[in-house]
């Protein structure tokens, strides 16, 4: 049996989206493999033959590890059955020595060949091009690009040979700055452990998975070719967290299931959310430092931190999990801060998807604010979840925020706007001890599943913003993100801020769309009531959106007027046909007399 996923409707899987924006079909690929329940159960699911004339894909060469190799691209073999043109009697005429009557031709069959067409795919963005195209038809990114080696630095227009005049300059501003921004005496602590590459899909579908290896690689290698890491920041000890560390925020059989997984070659929780032998540890490793971060930037030596880990973790609840997510990183993090004493914490999820994980787990907890900014579009974007009316339950309404996007392409602006009337605002009336960023990039520019515009310097703004609140103390998980040029120059603009760096974004006046705007407003005249602070805004706010309705309908007037004919004209057009409707009367009638 060909491996069937679910069509896109509410609450369909991250990768779903993503194929079905790009028109990729998923082909059977053969193999056995097994599904957990959160219970730990096993379902084997067998995959049938592929028919000769589909496509064919090659999966790419692993290492002993099973990572793969990220300089090999697979090829796309396709076998048609080619049919025999019919010649026409002009034809036969004119190639008649090509013909021998003599031979006998009774068991003759049409020629059988196969077609290779060869196929790569886009290192940045893991879209298909054909062969004999250089740059990546999505993204533009060459073909042997290396960005997996020197990050975003490298031109993304020709072969890896270096990286640009970029590296030289950041290198140049930086050659002083090492001794200043040594590990002993750095405040901005890196959580990173290279075990955490070993959690990879081991069969690829269609094209290789979003969530890939590469996410940190890119990341990692853009921090060292610009020498922030290593260099001005330091890193932490990796550990693997505890099972009883993991039950403060999920079930013990969701922690059994995923411990499962590293006794199984390969195994999905859900059809895109998937496990090896390896992901088990990577998800402790990764819920480790996120811990150890954030008791050391709020008792101990770091003033802040970044989490450079995988899996990612907000899609992941007390009992499941799903979009990509094993342990839920951030609410591991903020019971952590609690216990390190931390009174209340503060979550602001900036990934395009809503945190439904996240939200599940502390939506009963008056001690942690979760504000979440993503596309929703009604239910119908991933998760489904996260309506404006989402506040909070038992007790705790209004210490859930959800701020969700009515439509995809929103940018630097409608982020920025939503921080300054929403986001801001209610943190300052919460004055939380801690902050906890949930930085999912994929609503960054370029990014092929979350298709909206946030640029890196947005995303430091943003940062800017949150880092004036509970003196510093700020620790930044990564999430989502899911093109490596745009995940690492978002990164590496993010912990330029924790290092003291300004943001490049002017504020102005930050003008929102009109989307934006109604998004604002509708999650202000929900959330006012719980955050006293928000009154004044929603009431001026309010004002501009009456007046720029006003304003809008008056041009509307306008523009029909210009299209119709003008009321003389009307007027002047009746009053003539009258009067020779009447003179004609007027000689018909003299005439017969």
């Amino acid at each position: 049996m060909v491996l069937e996923t679910n069509r896109l409707v509410n609450g369909d899987s991250e990768m779903s989206l993503h194929k079905q924006s790009h028109g990729v079909s998923r082909n059977g690929i053969i193999g056995r493999h097994e599904s957990l329940g959160s219970n730990g159960t096993r379902a084997s699911c067998s995959y049938d033959e592929i028919s000769g004339d589909e496509d064919i894909l090659t999966t790419p060469s692993r290492d002993m590890n099973g990572t793969m190799d990220v300089d090999t691209f697979p090829d796309v073999v396709v076998s048609r059955k080619t049919k025999q043109r019919e010649m026409t009697s002009q034809d036969m005429y004119n190639n008649q020595d090509l013909f021998d009557d003599d031979d006998d031709d009774s068991d003759w069959e049409p020629l059988q060949k196969r077609v290779h067409i060869m196929k790569w795919f886009c290192t940045n963005c893991t879209m298909v091009n054909l062969n004999d195209v250089v740059h990546c038809d999505i993204c533009g990114e060459h073909k042997e690009s290396g960005i997996l080696r020197h990050g975003f630095l490298a031109s993304p227009f020709s072969q890896d040979a270096g990286v640009t005049e970029v590296q030289t300059q950041v290198k140049g501003r930086n050659k002083d700055t090492y001794v200043q921004y040594s590990s002993s005496n750095s405040c901005t602590a890196v959580g990173f452990d290279e075990r955490m590459l070993l959690h990879s899909e081991i069969e690829m579908k269609s094209h290789p998975h979003p969530e890939r290896p590469d996410r940190l690689r890119a990341i990692a290698a853009s921090l060292a070719t610009a020498g922030i890491f290593p260099g001005r920041c330091y890193p932490i000890p990796a550990r693997e967290i505890t099972q009883q560390e993991l039950q403060m925020v999920h079930s013990l059989e969701h922690v059994q299931a995923v411990e499962l997984t590293s006794r199984i070659f390969s195994s999905y929780f859900t059809p895109d959310t998937y496990a090896n032998e390896h992901s088990a540890c990577a998800a402790r490793l990764a819920a480790g430092l996120c811990a150890d971060l954030a008791s050391a930037i709020f008792s101990g030596p770091a003033k802040n931190g970044f989490a450079l880990v995988r899996p990612p973790g907000h899609h992941a609840g007390i009992k499941q999990a799903m979009g990509f997510c094993l342990h839920n990183n951030a609410a591991i993090a903020a019971l952590a801060a609690q216990v390190a004493g931390a009174k209340k914490v503060l979550i602001v999820d900036w990934d395009v998807h809503h945190g439904n994980g996240t939200q599940e787990i502390f939506e009963q907890n008056k001690s942690v604010l979760y504000i979440s900014l993503h596309r929703h579009e009604g239910g119908k974007f991933y998760p489904g979840t996260g309506a404006v009316n989402e506040i909070g339950t038992e007790g705790a309404a209004g210490y859930c925020v959800n701020i969700p996007w009515s439509r995809g392409g929103v940018g630097d602006n409608d982020y920025i706007f939503a921080f300054q009337h929403v986001v801001l605002p209610i943190a300052a009336e919460f004055a939380p001890d801690f902050t906890i960023i949930s930085a999912g990039f994929d609503a960054a520019r370029g990014d092929p599943l979350g298709c909206c515009d946030v640029t890196p310097a947005g995303y430091a703004q943003m940062t800017h913003m949150l880092y004036t609140i509970c003196r510093g103390k700020l620790l930044v998980i990564l999430e989502g993100g899911y093109n490596l040029r745009s995940i690492s120059s978002s990164a590496t603009a993010v912990i330029k801020v924790l290092l003291g760096e300004s943001s490049e974004f002017e504020l102005g006046n930050t003008v929102p769309s009109k989307a934006g705007l109604q998004t604002v407003l509708e999650v202000l005249k929900i959330q006012m009531h719980h955050w006293s602070s928000l009154e004044s805004s929603f009431a001026k706010l309010q004002s501009q959106w009456e007046a720029y309705c006003s304003e809008n309908k008056k041009e509307q007037i306008k523009k029909r007027r210009k299209t119709a004919a003008p009321i003389w004209w009307k007027w002047g057009r009746k009053s003539l046909l009258y009067h020779l409707l009447s003179g004609n009367l007027r000689v018909r009638s003299t005439a017969a007399v």
